[in-house]
């Protein structure tokens, strides 16, 4: 399996995607087909945390009146469910590993794993 979560509206997202060439790769725009439960359950097993996967940058966050600072996991799980923004973004997803977001290590480390 590999995956790749994406906003097509996202200008990052985008500048990323076609930075690879990703033919084998399913892709899934968050916004026409929100995140179900089992696929952050996928992405859950190999980051340990919601946390992890949740974008502090949300415009949702202040829309809702959210302090991330008193969140539990299971307050990011609810959230990451009911959202297509809380979900930090790309999110490429294989059987053995997850690369989660846009900072550049991450996208480093994406691009080792393509050119392997």
């Amino acid at each position: 399996m590999q995956k790749v979560f994406y906003l097509k509206t996202c200008n990052t997202c985008m500048k990323i995607l076609k930075r690879f060439d990703l033919k084998d790769w399913e892709f899934r725009e968050l916004k026409s087909a929100p995140l179900t439960e089992k696929e952050l359950a996928e992405m859950y097993a190999h980051t340990k945390s919601y946390e992890a996967l949740f974008s502090r940058r949300s415009t949702q966050l202040k829309a809702r009146s959210i302090d991330v600072n008193n969140l539990t996991e299971l307050d990011y799980k609810k959230l990451l469910l009911t959202h297509y923004s809380f979900l930090k973004r790309p999110v490429f997803l294989t059987d053995e590993l997850i690369f989660v977001g846009n900072d550049k290590q991450t996208v480093g480390n994406l691009e080792q794993f393509i050119n392997a």
